[in-house]
């Protein structure tokens, strides 16, 4: 099987050869290989992250999955907005920061992101300070896609097919893990509101939902090879019950277009997952799931979810990033790996990976030994769906 044959198959919770095996690389990792500021990437876009992704990924010999680093390319309708942009490089502080001022009919918005040199960008000033009187202009300065920018969706199908990954995006769903890079204070001001104003916060997700359902028909209308939906936190930063309302009707709707359009869906939600899991397995039909974090980062025995939902959703994960990926050995990363193969490999629907996003620091020699230990001890045997080769 080609890279992308093995990643689908296994998303698509369908037996491969041997077990995809995909470190979350998606931020650190390809712009520390490209020797440039993480600034002249998020800022400047000097190289886009996702070919940076493609060549970090074609340089550890892993099944890429583009999607996690990034969204579909839009075109939106016209909006009476006026955006101007600065940037600041902070010498003392080795680090750029970008502040942006967003006219609209309804109120002027600022917000600033700070990008240190071996840091992705983190919002140090958020656009929607008070909802109830910034929520209209918030809105006027989202406007609802029209398109996809044709251009730049084949130039990325066009690098996958080269590499022989599947192509996919991103799609962010409503919810505290999404609103909370918008909001002054994040989920604290928001838990106010959820209490306070919940109508506001209503309409929010009515309004998020409408916006993912038109470029969810863009997306599907243009082929690509699955779909990722992404929600960082979605019961860590809120309850179970929070997502429930906010996030599940969304995912349950467009994991609905996706399966009749034959696309294989994923959800990407890091921190604490495992009653999210039941979640998708009960309300929704997306298909895999990732990264499925242990304790202390999440909740998930990876033994436990496969023997109670392997049979209805494909699984991804799960070694720790901070403890295995970055502190540990390869020996300790085999180990692991192993033990992982071991808990959720057996009948496929599995992709062996790390949890959320590995560090700038972490070894090459680690997760060179993450795909060694698939390519070693990963091969299935068709007809039985076991991994023999398991020490």
């Amino acid at each position: 099987m080609t890279p992308k044959e093995r990643f689908l198959a296994a998303i698509a919770h369908k037996l491969p050869d041997r077990v995809p095996v995909t470190p979350d690389i998606s931020n650190y990792i390809p712009c520390k290989l490209t020797g440039l500021p993480f600034w002249d990437i998020y800022f400047k876009n000097d190289v886009p992250l996702w070919k940076a992704y493609l060549a970090a990924a074609s340089h550890y010999g892993i099944e890429g999955w583009m999607a996690s680093c990034t969204n579909a390319p839009l075109i939106h309708e016209d909006a009476p907005v006026e955006r101007t942009s600065k940037c600041t490089f902070v010498k003392d502080r080795d680090a750029m920061l970008k502040r942006t001022v967003t006219r609209t009919p309804a109120g002027d918005l600022t917000e600033e992101l700070t990008c240190f040199r071996h840091d992705p960008p983190s919002p140090t000033d958020k656009p929607v300070k008070d909802i109830a009187r910034d929520l209209k202009a918030f809105f006027i300065s989202q406007p609802m896609p029209k398109a996809l920018d044709m251009p730049v969706w084949n130039a990325m199908r066009a690098e996958c097919d080269r590499r022989g990954f599947a192509f996919g995006v991103c799609l962010s769903y409503p919810g505290f893990q999404n609103w909370s890079w918008s909001v002054q204070h994040g989920v604290e001001l928001l838990a106010y509101a959820e209490m306070d104003t919940p109508a506001l916060l209503e309409k929010w997700c009515e309004r998020d939902t409408a916006i993912g359902t038109k470029t969810l028909e863009l997306v599907i209308a243009a082929k690509p090879d699955y779909i990722l939906f992404g929600g960082s936190g979605t019961i860590t930063l809120a309850s179970p019950a929070l997502a429930r309302k906010y996030a599940i009707p969304a995912l349950a709707k467009w994991s609905a277009m996706a399966r009749k359009a034959g696309l294989p869906t994923m959800l990407h939600s890091c921190g604490k997952s495992r009653a999210l899991v039941q979640m998708l397995v009960e309300e929704t039909e997306v298909t895999s799931v990732n990264p499925l974090e242990e304790p202390p980062m999440g909740d998930v025995n990876l033994a436990e979810v496969k023997q109670a939902f392997g049979r209805k959703i494909g699984l991804m994960g799960n070694l720790h990033t901070t403890e295995v990926m970055l502190r540990g050995t390869p020996q300790l990363v085999r180990e692991k790996a192993v033990a992982a193969m071991r808990a959720a490999g057996h009948g496929g629907g599995f992709v062996l990976s790390s949890g959320d996003q590995c560090g700038y620091g972490t070894p090459d020699e680690n997760l060179f030994a993450l795909v060694e230990a698939a390519h070693t001890y990963g091969t299935y045997d068709q007809a039985t769906g076991a991994l023999p080769d398991l020490p």
